[in-house]
């Protein structure tokens, strides 16, 4: 997750990772480094990394300023974000057999899975989860957001989806390139539930905070995981 400088380092006792340390990530042809910090949740036995850069997080917001302005950066905050969190697991050298995505932010991993990281011998294998909200913004990643996201390498026709930088398009750029769709709000926007009421082939489920939902998502995984062999 990215660090957003809410998250107190001290407290949560984030350390760096020094092993992963000499990441850029490269937006529009600037050099972006990557500073990876990791904490753990002794309770739940995890670990968890996050991606830090001093121009994108550190601030005392999240995605709105003190006077409640969407951040003009958001764009290349989230490319960072989602090209950083899978060098990440690239250095790492982990292979994950699923990857599961939430929210806007996220948007763009589905899309780098299927295109520029495919033939990544960690992601060869991974199937990818995307859990929809609803709309959590009312302003746009601007004109450019497609081609930036496109990182040069990702032909237009693939990210078209992108061209409408609003929180559903986000949405149903993430819902196209993933293999498995969770719906996790009764407010789902209506053009986003449209659109995933269209799609073919894809696994479907609908979040639900009653008991019995963790067994709900052990299946999906399951499922996913026949589809592999």
């Amino acid at each position: 997750m990215p660090r957003f400088g809410c998250i107190n380092e001290r407290r949560n006792r984030l350390h760096e990772v020094v092993r992963l340390s000499g990441i850029n990530i490269t937006i529009d042809d600037n050099d972006n480094p990557l500073t990876i910090k990791v904490a753990s949740l002794p309770e739940a036995k995890m670990q968890v990394y996050f991606l830090d850069n001093e121009d994108y997080f550190h601030r005392k917001f999240v995605y709105t300023d003190e006077n409640n302005k969407f951040f003009g950066d958001n764009d290349e905050r989230t490319i960072f974000f989602c090209k950083g969190a899978l060098e990440t697991v690239k250095k790492l050298g982990w292979q994950p057999d699923i990857i599961h995505c939430h929210g806007w932010m996220t948007s763009l991993i589905p899309l780098y899975l299927k295109t520029i990281y495919k033939a990544e011998p960690v992601f060869k294998n991974a199937k990818v989860v995307y859990s929809v909200f609803e709309n959590q913004f009312d302003n746009n990643l601007g004109k450019e957001f497609a081609r930036k996201a496109s990182l040069n390498s990702i032909d237009n026709k693939q990210t078209a989806g992108l061209a409408d930088s609003s929180c559903s398009g986000l949405y149903m750029s993430g819902i196209t390139h993933a293999d498995a769709v969770v719906k996790c709000s009764d407010e789902i926007a209506p053009e986003v539930n449209t659109f995933i009421k269209k799609q073919k082939g894809k696994i479907m489920m609908d979040h639900t905070n009653e008991e019995g939902y963790v067994e709900a998502y052990i299946e999906l995984y399951d499922s996913l995981l026949e589809r592999q062999n």
